[in-house]
């Protein structure tokens, strides 16, 4: 089973609704200041459901969705908690669940 719809290849694909396209938004931190981050993610005007994933002798980085045309806000806010600009990193989800390597061939 392909779970791509047939009218499209995969690369052609996108997540794209009235905000722009749906990206996979992820911040790396330290672990001592990911509570901070996560303060700041509540600061946001949308809900954000953030999933963390902590690697021993790394960062900490914290993964959410979220529309092309919400990404300056989310850049705004961390700015003004002291989050370093730059800091945000987004990719197109369906690129980054082709990266994870998930199996789209059932």
């Amino acid at each position: 089973m392909n779970v791509w719809p047939e009218a499209l290849p995969p690369d052609r694909l996108s997540l794209t609704g009235t905000e722009g396209e749906l990206m996979s938004v992820s911040i790396a931190v330290d672990p001592h200041i990911l509570e901070r981050l996560l303060e700041a993610l509540e600061d946001l005007p949308f809900p954000v459901n953030p999933e963390i994933y902590h690697r021993p002798g790394a960062a900490t980085t914290v993964a959410f969705p979220a529309y092309t045309a919400r990404l300056s806000e989310i850049e705004r806010v961390l700015a003004l908690r002291g989050f370093a600009p730059g800091s945000v990193r987004a990719t197109g989800m369906l690129e980054q669940i082709r990266r994870r390597g998930y199996n789209t061939n059932w």
